[in-house]
């Protein structure tokens, strides 16, 4: 019987969970994808990023909230997994699910921020401006692999 690299939905949420970076896809006015390395939270079968309004990743899915969003690991071939979707942005609101987002975000990624005080002033200027936080819906077409699995034996 042939094995499958594919994930189940639980285990894909799972990869999602513990990944540090993802890439976030919008798309140009042309049509062209842009993507953009961003830290995020998977809360509810849900991902959020948040970042400056000003930037033109949020000014593109302003424009059109279809992205997609890529999480990916392993060196050698048979270490890769990944899940890739694709859905809909939409801003989240101030009110619990966006305090609840921002608590998780301060919560993952504390430790690898730098201190404000100590950036240039136009980095901390950049930083200051206002911010905006996107909830990515996916629809169905979730790609996954985790090429270990082709190494699997039946008794593990």
């Amino acid at each position: 019987m042939a094995k499958s690299v594919r994930m189940s939905d639980d285990d894909a949420w799972a990869v999602l969970d513990r990944a540090h970076t993802g890439i976030l896809t919008s798309l140009r006015r042309d049509g062209m994808p842009i993507a953009t390395p961003v830290w995020f939270v998977a809360l509810g079968r849900r991902v959020y990023v948040a970042g400056q309004l000003h930037t033109k990743k949020y000014q593109r899915i302003a424009r059109d909230p279809r992205v997609s969003f890529l999480v990916e690991s392993g060196e050698r071939w048979a270490e890769l997994v990944g899940v890739h979707l694709t859905g809909r942005a939409v801003q989240v609101e101030p009110g619990p699910r966006f305090d609840e987002v921002m608590a998780a975000l301060h919560e993952k990624y504390a430790p690898y921020r730098g201190v404000r005080a100590e950036m240039p002033d136009a980095t901390r200027e950049y930083y200051e401006r206002q911010a905006i936080t996107i909830e990515i819906v996916p629809d169905d077409r979730i790609l996954t692999w985790d090429n270990s699995r082709l190494f699997a034996t039946d008794e593990s």
